[in-house]
């Protein structure tokens, strides 16, 4: 593994960036361009109606964020031109053949210079169409390989994705890749053509059936039953009092930075081994774990701090969150704490001629979709898998040795202080960024 400096290497490369409007993919950009200002080009494909509508996503939704602060005051004035020569948006949608690049001028051109190809575009919705997750995740993986195919100056292909495309494992999840159709229980029985002819099928019955209304929810239905997705769920802004996890187990998580300064680092280290198939897995888990107790006790203390306003200018104040180690255990809490008592307000709202009609449906609103979302992401929340990182650690190593910079391109979980982390970064980042009235 010959690792050279991350930004010698990057100079004068063509990168093209699948998802680029995403939260990952922009970390990614930035860290390229400020690293390297000599990059060539950046080909940043994103849906859009239009040419001039990707254009105005581009200046919107990515190069405009807060996040490109530090590059615009490195290079003033310049930075306009600097990004119209570098940054070029590319009309398209990886669910589609050739990822949906429709300019045939455009297309060619990306085929010819591209030499690193990134794909971080997936659908991260986790109630999600079935449709719609099998097109992007699955379709649109594999419509990015076959556009790589066609790349002659490709020297990579670098796929990003969350760590939980590993289901249900338990135990220590290794970083071992995947044969074509191979499942997760290690058969060899995964067809994604037969999927998405259950798809195909599935949509026509239900447009012959003309139940055109009812096509989103039968497909996220379709999903509910053979998607194997994950996230932990938040509760924001002290809403719900419990949550249905087990506070000694493990979550794992990873700063953005971390993941972006792994992805530069792989790229440097594997630009001529075309068939190699490493699976680097960017976590927290086994060297430095997090219980969930730890990520509810550094909440409750900053919010009880830094108690959050609500939009009538009201202090929220917040308790402690009760931890529920299993379903049944976290059902008959809801039976006690909410569905006896809502039960309770529906009979009075019948004593009382619909009196209490518009609280009652609110109360039960917000319960069903508890209940849903726990049922929704339960594999997840009781997840019992630690992630082996051998192969990122010896790459770590691996840039040690060779002298890149540990502060700029560091992504060893064992420097993190979660106390810090949590108190001073990420839960202020939260509430600056997703808490927003």
């Amino acid at each position: 593994m010959d690792l050279c400096s991350a930004a010698q290497f990057l100079e004068n490369k063509t990168i093209l960036v699948s998802g680029a409007t995403g939260f990952l993919a922009k970390v990614f950009v930035e860290k390229v361009l400020r690293i390297q200002p000599n990059i060539k080009r950046l080909y940043l494909l994103m849906r859009a109606a239009d040419v001039n509508s990707a254009h105005q996503r581009l200046h919107k939704e990515v190069l405009g964020k807060e996040l490109f602060s530090v590059l615009r005051g490195i290079l003033g004035s310049n930075i306009d031109s600097f990004f119209y020569e570098k940054v070029i948006p590319v009309l398209g949608d990886i669910s589609r053949e050739n990822l949906g690049i429709q300019d045939i001028t455009l297309r060619k051109e990306i085929w010819r210079n591209t030499n690193i190809i990134v794909n971080c575009a997936a659908t991260t919705n986790f109630d999600e169409r079935y449709d719609v997750a099998l097109a992007i995740n699955t379709m649109g993986a594999l419509n990015v390989l076959n556009f790589a195919k066609l790349c002659p100056a490709v020297k990579m292909l670098l796929h990003v994705s969350t760590a939980y495309v590993c289901g249900e494992g338990t135990g220590q999840i290794m970083e071992e890749p995947f044969c074509m159709g191979e499942s997760l229980n290690g058969t060899y029985k995964l067809d994604i053509d037969g999927e998405k002819e259950l798809v195909d099928e599935k949509m026509k019955e239900l447009l012959v059936d003309g139940r055109r209304e009812g096509i989103a929810f039968a497909m996220k239905e379709l999903g509910m039953q053979r998607t194997i997705d994950s996230v932990l769920a938040s509760y924001g802004k002290g809403k719900l009092k419990c949550f249905l996890c087990s506070p000694e187990l493990v979550i794992d998580v990873i700063p953005a930075d971390m993941v972006a300064n792994a992805m530069i680092v792989s790229m440097v280290a594997h630009p001529y081994q075309p068939c190699d198939r490493i699976i680097y897995h960017i976590g927290s888990s086994l060297r430095n774990p997090l219980k969930f107790s730890g990520v509810r006790d550094f909440t409750t203390r900053y919010f009880t701090k830094n108690p959050w306003i609500n939009k009538n200018g009201k202090l929220v104040k917040i308790g402690k969150v009760t931890m529920l180690s299993s379903m049944p255990t976290f059902l008959c809490y809801m039976r006690i704490r909410f569905l006896l008592p809502l039960k309770g307000l529906y009979w009075l709202d019948a004593i009382f001629c619909q009196h209490f009609k518009r609280v009652y449906m609110d109360l039960d609103r917000k319960v069903k979709v508890a209940m849903r979302l726990v049922e929704l992401y339960k594999p997840y929340l009781l997840f019992k898998g630690i992630f082996d990182d051998k192969n990122s650690e010896k790459l770590r190593v691996a840039a040690m040795e060779m002298g890149l910079n540990v502060d700029e391109f560091g992504f060893d979980p064992k420097c993190i202080d979660w106390e810090d982390y949590f108190i001073n970064i990420h839960l202020p980042g939260l509430v600056l960024y997703v808490m927003k009235q």
